[in-house]
């Protein structure tokens, strides 16, 4: 493996994820955070991870790996369109379902990613033309690190070896999300599975990079507004029941 490929790596798997979890631990202990400190939170995460994209796509090229070759074609057109309409739907469908499963169980809106959720998600409109700015960003640059860099270079390395790019590639894609807790961590590693097999069967990160930016982008607008309504109506009915229980 070639030294820069193994120093992209070590940190994505070691620095990245370490740096992520600082800020979120940092983000975590603040008591309030505001519109302009969201604004910053997405603007520095957009340069970051275009700046990452824009050194992987330097090395890489200078080793003669073509885009290609790390997904960014079409070389199936109607199996990469069904897998991309598929996934979306699915994404789509498991965000719904998610969000309302916590709406129905206030209690666990106290856990670290809920309240994460709530902090940093847009609150005004500014915010959300910003935040959509940023998925989209998301989509495209993850996929192509950890489903085109990450998967391609680790299949190559086996020997062509596609269950070593798929599940080493998801590994990778779940150390990223360490500041989700363990569950995240789960949940992040069969999605990121999934989209290296849909990846390594269509041989484009189109259909996964479209789920991802569909996933994002509905909890990113749909979760803020009913889990605070949720909360603040769970609140509510604690004060209540604990002045009747002091006036009993």
């Amino acid at each position: 493996m070639h030294w820069d490929f193994a120093v992209i790596l070590i940190f994505l798997g070691v620095i990245a994820p370490w740096l992520s979890y600082r800020r979120v631990r940092r983000l975590m202990q603040t008591s309030m955070i505001g519109s302009m400190d969201r604004l910053a939170l997405y603007a520095s995460t957009i340069a970051f991870q275009w700046i990452a994209v824009g050194i992987i796509v330097w090395r890489t090229t200078a080793h003669g790996i073509r885009p290609s070759d790390m997904g960014l074609a079409i070389s199936r057109p109607g199996l990469t369109t069904s897998l991309s309409i598929v996934l979306c739907l699915l994404a789509l469908v498991n965000q719904i379902f998610s969000i309302r499963r916590l709406a129905a169980h206030p209690s666990e809106l106290k856990a670290t990613l809920p309240q994460l959720v709530l902090k940093i998600f847009p609150q005004t409109d500014v915010e959300r033309l910003v935040f959509v700015a940023l998925v989209i960003t998301v989509a495209l640059c993850e996929e192509l690190i950890y489903r085109g860099f990450v998967q391609r270079l680790f299949e190559n390395a086996s020997g062509g070896i596609a269950l070593a790019g798929i599940f080493i590639s998801a590994g990778f894609f779940a150390v990223a999300h360490l500041y989700q807790g363990r569950r995240g961590l789960v949940s992040t590693f069969i999605v990121g599975a999934l989209f290296a097999a849909i990846r390594w069967w269509s041989g484009s990160i189109v259909p996964s990079a479209c789920a991802h930016f569909v996933a994002d982008l509905s909890v990113g607008l749909l979760a803020p507004k009913k889990l605070r309504a949720v909360l603040e109506s769970h609140d509510r009915r604690e004060s209540e029941n604990a002045t009747q229980t002091l006036h009993t």
